[in-house]
């Protein structure tokens, strides 16, 4: 019987992807929305991992949602994704992590909203779109690891 060996890294991986899992274990109910303000979900592929991080600069204490005031505000966010192959020798798969933001001018109280995220390659995509599920605004990628 043949044992499989450890690379550097595989631990690193598994407990990446395990991450998500772990913290929407712990994670309580979302709360109730707040009529004098907009809601934003937050809409991803089930193997990604996508996270409300900062609104108007301020970090977020629960990255499942954006609870935002009428008017213009600004969302980051933090999405991860799977590529596969990195050209060369290396074939594998591994996740890479953005920093995306979108801006939007125009919130309205009682509405929800949702920011859709997907992936093509290495590139990440990410639209904030109405109840209706049309686009709004498109997110730009702050920056990405690796």
């Amino acid at each position: 019987m043949r044992r499989r060996v450890l690379k550097p890294g595989d631990l690193a991986r598994l407990a990446i992807a395990l991450l998500p899992m772990a913290l929407a274990g712990c994670a309580g109910p979302l709360p109730e929305p707040d009529l004098k303000q907009a809601w934003v979900d937050m809409s991803k592929p089930p193997s990604d991992y996508l996270m409300a991080d900062r609104l108007d600069e301020t970090r977020v204490d629960d990255g499942r949602y954006f609870q935002v005031t009428p008017g213009a505000h600004e969302l980051e966010v933090r999405y991860d994704f799977e590529v596969i192959g990195g050209g060369g020798r290396d074939t594998g798969k591994y996740r890479r992590s953005c920093q995306l933001v979108v801006h939007y001018d125009a919130f309205q109280a009682g509405q929800r909203y949702r920011i859709a995220a997907y992936s093509l390659g290495f590139n990440p995509y990410a639209f904030l779109q109405d109840a209706a599920h049309q686009d709004l605004a498109e997110a730009e990628m702050v920056y990405c690891w690796p």
